[in-house]
């Protein structure tokens, strides 16, 4: 009962931070989707593009960069981290869960050049939300009003991106590869520029949770994939069938879930440590419930009186 009662009463507190918290993984979750969903191929870059993203940007902010360009370099090394795994899958027909694994198991000693030790501190260094927090921002709020800026132009411009011609191209890879062949599309280009796409989102990601953390770890990446699939789970599950835009919206919105679930999950005596089993039982928990809802459907539907 102590327990309910201390969640309760930190209830709006465990919201705030899971907004925050979950507008940046948003951006992680939408770049597993782009190769989960759109490209249809298991892509393991993620626990090696996202501390990418972290290590570039905080070196660059040590360093005297600004974040803005920092968070910048941070997308770009994911892009090409994911080029380097669309040219393993696509030119040296590797699988694409290998050839994942391959580029996730290079950048680790790539990302421990980049920081030149396991982790970078932030602390006293300029981040991209510091000029919020100048204005009057709480930390969390300045997350947030940031956040919600860099979601919504990820996602206006990805939406656009895939009305055009290639952006349409790489959607009908993902769905039929070999009608896309019979009908002239480039499907090495196409897959390769949706692994560039995919891991600069996820570097993305990494790089501004770095700020928001206030270090760069190089174990930062492990579960990460998880989170992203949890987070497009359980979008599915609340809004299915949805057109593109929204699709990617409803992500944001699961990441936030997701945090929150999290957070009311570490509110109880538990070790730190356990959270990544908690995120592997949600993410099951997740992946069950479109099996559990059919099931309960069917059931109702034999036990209802015939008409």
């Amino acid at each position: 009962m102590e327990i309910l009662s201390n969640i309760l009463t930190n209830l709006p507190s465990i919201a705030v931070s899971s907004i925050s918290q979950g507008l940046l993984w948003s951006l992680l979750a939408i770049g597993v989707f782009i190769t989960y969903r759109i490209l249809d191929v298991a892509d393991l870059t993620t626990e090696g593009t996202f501390p990418l993203g972290g290590a570039i940007a905080a070196t660059a902010i040590v360093n005297g960069l600004s974040p803005v360009i920092g968070t910048l370099l941070g997308f770009g090394g994911g892009m090409l981290a994911g080029l380097i795994s669309g040219l393993l899958h696509t030119k040296l027909k590797i699988p694409a869960l290998l050839a994942g694994i391959i580029t996730m198991t290079g950048l680790y000693s790539i990302n421990s050049r980049i920081m030149g030790k396991p982790n970078v501190s932030l602390l006293g260094e300029e981040r991209l939300f510091s000029s919020f927090e100048a204005l009057g921002f709480n930390k969390e709020n300045a997350v947030i009003f940031v956040g919600l800026i860099i979601v919504a132009i990820v996602i206006v411009t990805l939406y656009v991106f895939f009305r055009t011609e290639i952006g349409l191209s790489i959607v009908a890879t993902g769905d039929n590869l070999e009608m896309s062949e019979a009908n002239g599309i480039n499907t090495h280009t196409t897959k390769i520029l949706g692994y560039m796409i995919s891991n600069g989102c996820i570097a993305l990601s990494g790089a501004l949770l770095a700020q928001n953390n206030g270090f760069a770890d190089l174990n930062a990446g492990v579960g990460t994939i998880v989170i992203g699939l949890a987070s497009i789970i359980i979008s599915e599950v609340l809004f299915a069938s949805q057109p593109l835009f929204f699709r990617m919206c409803s992500i944001v919105l699961g990441a936030i879930i997701y945090r929150f679930i999290l957070a009311i999950i570490l509110e109880f005596p538990i070790e730190a440590n356990d959270n990544k089993l908690f995120s592997a039982l949600i993410l099951i928990l997740c992946l069950s419930l479109p099996l559990i809802k059919k099931k309960m459907r069917r059931k109702n539907g034999k036990g209802a009186p015939a008409k």
